[in-house]
């Protein structure tokens, strides 16, 4: 018998003109909501990790739009496009890889363009920001089903990053197909790779998973080949940064090496994304752009060097995992299984762009 599905969990929200996040460099030992009343607070948000995940930055990134039109108004700025168009392109370059950061950005560009006045744009950007929002989590809750339903009873999934309620606007892309799973009592179990350098799997899927009450274990991103090898887990499930239009996907770095066992070992790949991560631009993964990140981050771990002096670090925030090992993309219009470039090109009438 289902059970009501766990959903407790909102990090991002607007009030009285100003804009609110949960700050997930500070979880799981801190829960603390961080106030911005400009764009470029916004953009340095984005970039420092206060808020993380493709859909999660697409809708931050709307919301600092509303604050560079509100901004504009309250400075009685003439003209007020140029100073608007500055804060768009500060937020652009926040983060390269997520394409739904770009692509939220080119539907607040496409209202202001309609926009006469500047107390229009306000009215009209904070209503697609809300919609967009709003939307997402629904898209959410679509792919949950969607992707539960392919999950056979009686075997774990496993996870990697953090893919819930705290990358999106609520619900989460492949930790929402989970949530779902479970209430449903498809999976036995929950495992999650730590997410090195961030740590987002132990810090962030681990909270999420438990204060909505699903259990969870904890593994390095080297326990997965003896886990896989070990027939528990039936899915590795994972969500995406940007999905080329072959369907090769882009994701948090180590999700290359996990396809690659999953074949292995004979678990399914599931991608779960929203239409909107679909970069139909790019013809293959080789053209996605990769954020290389600081050393400190794989140098060093909470704020205190670990590695030997004079120690060098590659830090590449995503890898990108070939359509080929991957089994099925969940969207919210529905699953596309053994994806490649004509079954992707399926949804592209779909996509609100």
């Amino acid at each position: 018998m289902s059970s009501p599905v766990p959903d407790t969990i909102r990090p991002i929200r607007f009030d009285d003109g100003r804009l609110h996040l949960l700050d997930q460099r500070l979880l799981p030992s801190e829960s603390r909501e961080n106030g911005y009343e400009d764009p470029a607070s916004v953009a340095d948000a984005i970039r420092d990790m206060v808020v993380r995940g493709a859909p999660a930055i697409g809708i931050t990134a709307a919301f600092g739009v509303v604050l560079a039109c509100d901004r504009a108004r309250d400075r009685n700025t003439a003209p007020w496009r140029p100073s608007v168009e500055a804060a768009i392109d500060r937020l652009a370059a926040s983060r390269p890889t997520a394409v739904n950061l770009f692509w939220a950005l080119d539907r607040m560009r496409a209202v202001l363009a309609g926009c006469g006045s500047v107390a229009e744009a306000c009215a009209a950007t904070l209503a697609e920001a809300q919609a967009m929002l709003q939307a997402d989590i629904a898209a959410n809750r679509r792919m949950g089903a969607i992707g539960a339903a392919l999950i056979d009873p009686g075997r774990a999934v496993l996870t990697h990053c953090n893919t819930g309620s705290l990358a999106t606007g609520g619900f989460g892309t492949a930790l929402g197909v989970i949530r779902a799973s479970w209430a449903e009592d498809r999976i036995t179990e929950v495992f999650a790779d730590e997410t090195r350098p961030w740590l987002q799997g132990s810090r962030l899927t681990a909270w999420e998973l438990l204060r909505d009450g699903i259990p969870v274990q904890l593994l390095c991103e080297g326990a997965a080949a003896s886990l896989l090898r070990s027939g528990r887990v039936g899915w590795v499930v994972v969500g995406a940064d940007r999905i080329a239009a072959n369907g090769d996907t882009a994701n948090k770095i180590g999700t290359y090496g996990l396809a690659l066992l999953a074949r292995a070992h004979g678990a399914g790949l599931m991608v779960v994304a929203p239409l909107s991560t679909i970069d139909f631009e790019i013809a293959d993964g080789s053209a996605i752009p990769i954020e290389m990140r600081a050393e400190a981050e794989v140098l060093g771990l909470g704020g205190q060097r670990v590695a030997a002096p004079g120690a060098r670090a590659w830090n590449p925030a995503f890898d990108v995992t070939p359509a080929d090992l991957i089994d099925v993309i969940v969207t919210e219009q529905g699953a596309v299984h053994r994806p490649d470039r004509e079954g992707l090109a399926a949804l592209r009438g779909l996509v609100d762009r």
